[in-house]
């Protein structure tokens, strides 16, 4: 089974977040090792938290801003209005 590339302009810039966030995590775990204080290892979580969270957000606007507008095409304004709602309504997530 072969599957098509499907890449956006914002993939390498989710892949960099995300790398960071890697490295960060991994610096985490050493300081749950070295017996850092818990409130400086929550503060660093929250951070690689916020931007897992991120890097989701982006993934799914741009999937919303092309896959979505290419598999609904041309649409009446009443149909038009329902699918800009639902990408609006998202960014909440």
């Amino acid at each position: 089974m072969t599957e098509e590339t499907h890449r956006h302009t914002t993939h390498p810039d989710i892949v960099k977040r995300l790398k960071r966030a890697e490295g960060h995590l991994r610096s985490i775990v050493e300081m749950i090792e070295a017996g850092r204080p818990c409130l400086d290892v929550a503060q660093q979580l929250h951070a690689v938290e916020k931007a897992i969270c991120q890097a989701k957000k982006t993934l799914i606007q741009d999937h919303l801003d092309h896959c979505l507008e290419d598999a609904v095409g041309n649409l009446g304004r009443d149909q038009r209005r329902a699918i800009d709602e639902f990408k609006e309504i998202t960014k909440y997530l």
